[in-house]
């Protein structure tokens, strides 16, 4: 029961995942430090060719070629340890943005899956993105750019020429980076947008698979996702295009100017200006110069991804702004007040309820009645606190639902909604809603309560029968009873069941009605939304809803008596007749 917060300002952008990483200030710098000692120890190579053609030949002296070559391999070694160990540091600097995110990141996934307006993207994939980013190639080029001038400068020291070379080269390189990053950022959003609207369609078919099976739909549905597809494929292509031939042109390049390098050392040679180490060492360390900013262009599509990935986080996170502190509310009674509320789903400024005013006091059931769209389900959405009013109040026992914490508040609210999904585990966990200090007794009382006691000692294991994904091993009927156990576990002080006997044969409606008069009687307010007048036996009142308006709310006999009278029932919903003007 996250409440989404204001949009940020563009400034506040980036700080979830930077708050993150700043845990992680003293390993950053760390690899900074590893990263600027594996860049001097990767002048070993230049170092070594100018000592072989400059010394060892000249000389021809085995022992120094054996004194420096054994220097050489201790130094390869040393270099191969660092740029491990900094390799592994950032490894871990990943997983543990995955561990301070991930909860934050899977609870927005659970908010925004009933918000009106979702944000493109998924939290937790993106948060995968960044992840796998962290633990690439690409940060290390990032750590190894700054060290780019340092390799200028030796050349510049072999050769004022030389140096003015690599800067050239330098800046041509940074020229085709910033070329690829315009070639392919726009095509490259394209292709994600159109991946995410087909992953989404493809969600969505799971979801839906019976239905669209048993229609004919799966070559409507599959020809709808291929187009997406095609479409992110294209982009992607595009993109992918533009990157590889920038990429191609900057290796191309970089394999020329050291060439071109060597030339120049020649020259140098030749009159008399440098040696053949110089030569030779000049044509590597430019090579190495170049390198980190030639690996940046090579793996811009990971940095393009990973960009997109960490500006879609960061959005879906500031979005849930951190639980301001609250003051622990000792646990409700049960008195419910919904005052000229107007609520609409979150992101959406079409209202789908217009002044709407109740009132429960412990002990009180509503039964909830309209027909489709008249919102219903929206009254039940705020009534929990999954939806905010925009205007008007909900309070529990005189607190407005905001002044609880959302996860301690929803110890005493028992909701059954009205599509049931179970989470996967046991029965025994599916009932108390996987509770580490869950106890038997309270779970059998809350199964025996929804009558759903002996139900469940005929399943294969009893209480501990393991379920499927949304209890696929059950029938509807007994995932709604189970459910109906789940909502009333603990002895909840508010109770708000959204067509509870949906899936119900008579006896389950019998027993419905015995569970709803049971938490009554030990003081639990009740809320029944339904289309079926058997649901209404166990209620003393009724709300009715139109077009999200309220038609009328009184005593239930009193109610049901005007609506007759006035011929409104048809008007609203034939089913609120009652069941002996039904026959």
């Amino acid at each position: 029961m996250l409440k989404p917060a204001q949009a940020p300002a563009d400034g506040a952008l980036q700080s979830a995942i930077l708050a993150a990483l700043a845990h992680s200030r003293r390993a950053f710098w760390g690899v900074a430090l590893f990263s600027g000692i594996a860049n001097v120890l990767m002048l070993t190579g230049p170092l070594f060719m100018l000592q072989v053609y400059d010394r060892v030949l000249v000389s021809r002296s085995m022992p120094t070629l054996v004194a420096i070559g054994l220097i050489t391999t201790f130094l390869y070694i040393a270099y191969a340890l660092i740029d491990f160990a900094r390799g592994r540091v950032l490894s871990r600097v990943a997983d543990d943005l995955e561990v301070q995110l991930a909860p934050t990141a899977f609870r927005q996934e659970v908010a925004e899956s009933f918000a009106a307006s979702r944000i493109e993207g998924r939290a937790l994939t993106d948060l995968g993105t960044v992840r796998k980013f962290l633990m690439g190639p690409g940060p290390l080029a990032l750590f190894d750019v700054p060290w780019v001038p340092l390799y200028l400068a030796v050349l510049a020291i072999l050769h004022w020429s030389l140096g003015l070379v690599g800067v050239i080269g330098a800046v041509v390189v940074v020229a085709f980076a910033i070329l690829t990053d315009r070639l392919t950022s726009r095509a490259f959003g394209e292709a994600m947008h159109h991946s995410i609207a087909a992953g989404g369609l493809l969600e969505g078919a799971r979801r839906s698979a019976e239905a669209i099976t048993a229609l004919g739909m799966v070559p409507a549905v599959v020809d709808l996702w291929s187009d997406k597809r095609k479409a992110a494929l294209d982009a992607e292509r595009r993109s992918g295009d533009s990157a590889a031939r920038v990429a191609s042109a900057s290796r191309a390049f970089r394999l020329f100017l050291q060439s071109a390098t060597l030339a120049l050392g020649a020259v140098l040679v030749i009159r008399h200006e440098a040696t053949g180490g110089v030569m030779i060492a000049s044509s590597i360390t430019l090579g190495r110069a170049l390198a980190p900013i030639d690996q940046i262009v090579a793996q811009w599509k990971g940095f393009a991804s990973a960009r997109s990935a960490w500006r879609r986080l960061d959005t879906a996170l500031a979005r849930f702004a951190a639980e301001p502190p609250r003051v622990t509310l000792p646990r409700p009674l049960g008195h419910l007040s919904v005052a000229g509320v107007i609520a609409g789903p979150p992101g959406s400024n079409r209202a789908v309820l217009q002044g709407v005013t109740f009132g429960l006091a412990p002990g009180d059931g509503i039964g909830v009645l309209g027909p489709s769209a008249s919102g219903k389900s929206t009254l039940a959405r705020l009534v929990v606190g999954l939806w905010k009013p925009m205007a008007g109040t909900v309070r529990l026992d005189g607190a407005t639902l905001d002044q609880w914490n959302p996860d301690l508040l929803g110890r005493h609210i028992g909701y059954l909604p009205q599509d049931v999904e179970l989470i996967g585990g046991t029965v025994r966990d599916c009932i108390s809603r996987h509770a580490p200090d869950a106890t038997d007794d309270k779970v059998i009382a809350a199964a025996r309560a929804a009558a759903a006691h002996d139900l469940i000692l005929r399943l294969p294991q009893g209480y501990t029968t393991r379920l499927g994904p949304g209890g696929a091993a059950l029938s509807g009927g007994q995932r709604q009873r189970i459910a109906l156990a789940r909502a009333l576990y603990d002895d909840p002080a508010l109770i708000v069941l959204d067509e509870p006997n949906a899936n119900l044969d008579q006896d389950g409606d019998a027993a419905l009605t015995q569970a709803i008069n049971t938490a009554r009687e030990r003081g639990a307010a009740v809320v029944v939304i339904t289309h079926r007048p058997s649901a209404l036996a166990a209620v003393d009142r009724i709300l009715i809803l139109k077009d999200g308006r309220q038609v009328a709310c009184g005593p239930k006999d009193a109610v049901l008596r005007d609506l007759m009278q006035n011929s409104a029932a048809a008007a609203v919903s034939p089913d609120v007749r009652p069941m002996e003007q039904r026959a």
